[in-house]
């Protein structure tokens, strides 16, 4: 199940893809306090990105929040949306190019 953020536009308003939220990251959303500003942000500019088949994994870190953890999202991207499928804090430290 998955839920529309925005009809039309990627709320950043650089792309022109809806974005959705699977059931699992808007449950990790609550359970963690992420926004989803900082999921669009982890995204857009990523400290290190990921490719596992058709999903995309981007990590970011964001020094005041999540404890010092990096942002974990894994999504997918099709011509007209885009699925976040879920979304954590890390448990562990980035540095650089792996987490």
């Amino acid at each position: 199940m998955t839920t529309a953020v925005s009809h039309g536009q990627c709320p950043s308003g650089r792309t022109n893809r809806a974005m959705k939220l699977s059931r699992h990251a808007k449950n990790n959303m609550r359970l963690y306090k992420i926004t989803e500003q900082d999921i669009i942000e982890s995204i857009e500019s990523p400290d290190s990105t990921e490719r596992e088949g058709d999903k995309l994994i981007a990590l970011k870190g964001f020094p005041h929040k999540y404890s010092h953890y990096p942002l974990k999202v894994v999504y997918k991207k099709t011509k007209d949306e885009m699925t976040i499928i879920t979304v954590y804090p890390l448990k562990r430290k980035f540095e650089g190019g792996r987490a």
